[in-house]
């Protein structure tokens, strides 16, 4: 075997840093859920500082100072031996109610690398492994790792995009959130337009609980309500509005699911689905964005696909070509791109 050095040294370059990003996952969570970073952004500080300020350990938060400075995601300076956060890395780290908030993602990551046994024998078997089997993390990480980007994007440019809902929903309009998780995407959309009601259906019944504490926690459950159901049999008909938020690829039936909405649309309805942004060839895919996506969709989306009846596991980096393909065979004849971001994109669908 001939070994080109050049290439292998920039391919061991490339490892070294994968490397450093993976172990520094949990890292980035525990800057999270200690308050580290929150306490950080306050002045810049040493580490026995900083442990003061979060009644945590000198030692253990001198080494996490030094691996966050070493990855970029903390400043350190040499002059004063001191640590902060820019402006920019604190708006990324330190909120949770913002339009970015990265610990989400990792806590994400981390909570789906749980299951590598189980995906491992999946590769073997072709069984599934459901969105309900994963870790608790999983659910928390991805309401937390969603919800920031549908709180900068949702009311105040993908509803506005769609043709005559806006109108609707301020009038008042009936909306299902199938799909809902914790419910994030359905209190906004109640938080926003108090004329309209609004159902949020999941098929886990755990996040179904959660999303009814955070509607009442929010002061919206009088005009929001819940229900363990599938994309294929939740409940209702004649709703203004459907909505499918980065959840339509990870059925095993999408169709079925799409046939069900098209039941429960008003004659006049429209159907909003947002999915991850994907070319429809795998080499649009081949980039940062693509790269995330096709990690956990092999870990979460393929495999709760595979759970399912249906037969289809689209998978996260699905496409436009085939998300239309869907909405096609289940008897839909208008379909557009609405809205786009760097990491979705938005449709409206009409029957």
């Amino acid at each position: 075997m001939a070994v080109d050095e050049g290439k292998l040294m920039e391919f061991l370059g490339q490892f070294v840093g994968d490397l450093g990003a993976t172990a520094s996952a949990a890292s980035v969570v525990l800057g999270d859920h200690l308050g580290l970073y929150r306490a950080l952004a306050q002045s810049p500080a040493t580490p026995a500082q900083l442990a003061e300020r979060t009644g945590t350990n000198e030692r253990y938060v001198t080494e996490w100072l030094r691996g966050q400075a070493a990855g970029g995601y903390v400043t350190y300076d040499a002059a004063a031996a001191t640590y902060s956060l820019t402006e920019e890395q604190a708006f990324a780290l330190t909120d949770p109610d913002g339009p970015v908030f990265l610990p989400g993602a990792f806590q994400l990551a981390l909570g789906a690398l749980k299951a590598q046994e189980r995906i491992e024998e999946s590769f073997r078997t072709g069984a599934g492994m459901g969105w309900h089997e994963h870790d608790s993390d999983v659910f928390i990480g991805c309401e937390r790792f969603f919800r920031p980007g549908y709180l900068a994007n949702l009311v105040p440019a993908w509803i506005p995009a769609l043709e005559d809902v806006q109108a609707k929903l301020e009038s008042g309009a009936r909306v299902a959130d199938v799909g809902c998780g914790y419910g994030a995407s359905t209190i906004l959309l109640a938080q926003a337009y108090p004329n309209s009601t609004f159902v949020g259906s999941d098929y886990h019944e755990g996040s179904i609980e959660a999303a009814r504490k955070q509607a009442a926690d929010a002061g919206v459950s009088h005009r929001v309500s819940f229900e363990v159901a599938s994309a294929q049999s939740f409940s209702g008909t004649g709703y203004d509005l459907v909505a499918t938020f980065d959840c339509l690829h990870d059925m095993g039936d999408p169709v079925g699911a799409a046939r069900h909405v098209r039941e429960s649309l008003a004659q006049d309805g429209t159907w909003l689905v947002v999915e991850p942004a994907a070319g429809d060839d795998v080499t649009d895919n081949l980039n940062p964005v693509g790269r995330m996506y096709y990690s956990f969709s092999t870990l979460l989306c393929v495999p709760n696909a595979m759970s399912q009846t249906g037969g289809q596991a689209l998978g996260a980096q699905a496409g436009e070509a085939a998300i239309r393909k869907v909405t096609a065979e289940a008897g839909f004849t208008r379909f557009r791109r609405a809205a786009e971001t760097p990491f979705n994109l938005v449709y409206e669908v009409r029957p």
